[in-house]
């Protein structure tokens, strides 16, 4: 097998699949590999950046000093401390408390996940489509010109003074 036989076979559909493929797999894993924090210091930070100020614009509660920011980093202190509740339901309980605008980071079930990953989807589609058809132009501006083809231009040029 040549280069060239080899990359034509590369580029074939099954290569862009193995490729999709890993990708998918490598972003899977790479998702799924969160460890969480380990202090509860930690979890107190990790859950204050994922809850929006109430009063700050695009602050987290985490950065902000205003009284609120303040307070909620409080409750998040002590649901932490009482042990009872892991980090998604402390956020749920605080998205309950102060609605579901409290969120930094959308959730990633439902309609909030559908909501971030169509943008993305449809852009991979539109990134595949557009790859397709430049591809199929290319192939079509590399035909030769068959013996019939030859005579009719032949033709028009005996009649053109």
């Amino acid at each position: 097998m040549n280069l060239k036989s080899a990359n034509r076979s590369i580029k074939r559909w099954p290569g862009w699949l193995v490729l999709a493929l890993a990708t998918f797999v490598l972003l899977a894993v790479g998702i799924a590999a969160d460890n969480g924090p380990q202090t509860q210091q930690d979890r107190i930070d990790a859950i204050s950046k994922r809850i929006a100020c109430p009063t700050c614009q695009g602050e987290s509660v985490y950065v902000s000093r205003a009284s609120s920011a303040e307070s909620i980093r409080n409750e998040i202190a002590r649901q932490v401390g009482t042990g009872q509740l892991n980090d998604d339901e402390i956020v749920a309980y605080l998205e309950d408390s102060f609605g579901g605008d409290v969120l930094l980071v959308p959730r990633s079930t439902g309609l909030d996940a559908l909501v971030w990953a169509l943008p993305v989807a449809v852009a991979v589609a539109a990134i595949a489509g557009l790859t397709m058809a430049f591809r199929r132009w290319r192939s079509q501006s590399l035909l030769v010109a068959t013996d019939d083809d030859e005579a009719i231009v032949a033709d028009l040029r005996k009649e053109v003074p």
